[in-house]
């Protein structure tokens, strides 16, 4: 069934998507190459429901009995009765929230008589003498075939069931997931600069260690411990590959060189020595963090920070990277720049503001 899929979606477009057949309550299936970040959109999603409550199974791992439950014997009744999985929510938890989802990962890799035993849950939503209460909606996600991973070919009348939707990488979503995150900002600096490195699976490779959304949070968190440099560049190796490691270890060492944000922040640095393209592009998010911080702190002087923000940019980045500066400032970073209150703003919107419309409407 996977290859009739050919419209793909970004993770953005997904939840929107989704958002709408859970009011249907539609089952959705979502496919997609590992570590593009199924399992968080799912997650993410479940918090902008609300009142909402995720139940998180991975169907590989299940045998048919975990769906379908334990047949034993009622001794008021004297039949055999089945006993419903502790996993599957009851009537009695499900009204304590407006929404459950029940995530059904790795359902393809999962073994065929599990999928039939899934196939009742899904078709009927019922399974033996359980039933799923009617706030419960269904979300199953897979890896694709082509991705070389472990998995099963869905049934077709399992397959009809679904509405299916295949993510696709897409850098600005994950640029707005990861400021939302607080992913390093050297990851999110070299990533800026070389957007193509988000992702680099290839399935052919007999690598083990690859590019994807996944592994590159998995870099963002080990760099927040200070360890030697020949450890971090084994571990970065160890989670995108060797090449990408050598690119990014090299990258912060060009970056490290740069001015301080804060003391370009505080006017204390008017410009910089190093024009070197990549090391500027990471700059430019370490000063969008820095002024995203001082918003949430209230900052008084934060008016004037955002002036020398304005100032320095202009006397030193060509007019592309200053014009993506302001553009992460304002869309990506939200920050709320008061244009009475910036010294500067005049000179700056009248050399830039046609290019910053122009990008605001590409």
């Amino acid at each position: 069934m996977e290859n009739v899929i050919t419209r793909t979606v970004s993770p953005n477009g997904a939840k929107s998507s989704i958002n709408h057949a859970i009011r249907k309550n539609r089952p959705i299936f979502l496919w997609g190459p590992p570590g593009i970040g199924k399992s968080d959109i799912v997650r993410q999603i479940t918090e902008d429901l609300g009142n909402s409550h995720l139940i998180d199974i991975r169907l590989s791992l299940w045998e048919p009995t975990d769906i379908k439950g334990i047949p034993y014997f009622d001794s008021n009744s004297g039949t055999m009765v089945w006993g419903a999985p502790a996993e599957l929510p009851t009537e009695e938890f499900a009204s304590q929230f407006d929404y459950v989802v029940l995530f059904l990962d790795e359902m393809n890799s999962a073994a065929p008589a599990v999928q039939a035993a899934a196939y009742q849950l899904i078709l009927n939503r019922r399974v033996g003498q359980y039933k799923l209460p009617d706030n419960v909606v269904i979300i199953a996600a897979g890896n694709r075939e082509a991705d070389k991973g472990v998995t099963y070919r869905m049934p077709a009348p399992l397959a009809n069931r679904f509405i299916h939707l295949e993510l696709a990488v897409s850098f600005d979503d994950w640029f707005q997931w990861a400021v939302n995150n607080n992913q390093h900002k050297d990851v999110v600096g070299y990533l800026t600069f070389a957007k193509k490195d988000l992702y680099d699976f290839e399935p052919r490779s007999a690598s083990r260690s690859f590019a994807t959304p996944r592994s590159w949070s998995f870099v963002s968190e080990l760099l927040a411990d200070d360890v030697d440099e020949t450890t971090t560049t084994d571990l970065v190796s160890g989670s995108v590959g060797e090449g990408l490691a050598v690119k990014f270890m090299a990258h912060r060492k060009v970056a490290s060189q740069m001015p301080n944000p804060s003391d370009i922040l505080a006017g204390k640095v008017k410009e910089m020595a190093s024009k070197e393209i990549s090391a500027m592009y990471s700059l430019t998010v370490s000063l969008c963090y820095e002024l995203q911080e001082a918003d949430n702190k209230n900052d008084k002087d934060f008016d004037k920070k955002v002036n020398n923000f304005l100032r320095f940019s202009m006397d030193n980045f060509d007019t592309e990277l200053v014009v993506m500066g302001i553009k992460l400032a304002l869309t990506q970073y939200s920050l709320p720049i008061d244009p009475d209150a910036v010294d500067c703003f005049d000179e700056f919107h009248e050399r830039y503001g046609k290019y910053i419309k122009a990008a605001q409407g590409s």
